[in-house]
């Protein structure tokens, strides 16, 4: 099942520094992200290899997730959040707000035979 890990963040009187190092489960071969999403849902598939990491860098959204045991709904709304989603995990993220940026650190480069769009239920 996917899972939400804390980000180790920096804060002092200047802001906020928050690090990905040693805690993403896979090394980073592709990275994307989404933005200027209107009510729109996206993803809405699962994968034979590819695990994923994403982050809300900015505004908020909503990550539905299903690995054919449990559904859970996940609120991605600060840069400090990061989801593994594992190849199980059919997911659709949606409820962008205006300003969101979701980035998606992934295992795997682009491999449109690695997509299942097939839900469970």
């Amino acid at each position: 099942m996917a899972k939400l890990i804390d980000l180790k963040t920096f804060t002092d009187q200047r802001g906020n520094l928050t690090v990905i190092e040693k805690v993403i489960p896979f090394d980073i071969k592709r990275i994307f992200y989404i933005y200027g999403v209107d009510d729109s849902a996206r993803g809405g598939h699962r994968h034979h290899k590819t695990v994923q990491a994403a982050i809300c860098l900015a505004g908020k959204c909503t990550v539905y997730n299903d690995n054919n045991i449990e559904t859970h709904e996940f609120i991605l709304d600060s840069p400090s959040k990061c989801l593994i989603l594992y190849p199980e995990d059919w997911h659709k993220m949606y409820s962008f707000s205006p300003e969101a940026i979701l980035m998606v650190l992934a295992s795997e480069f682009f491999d449109a035979a690695d997509y299942i769009y097939e839900s469970y239920r």
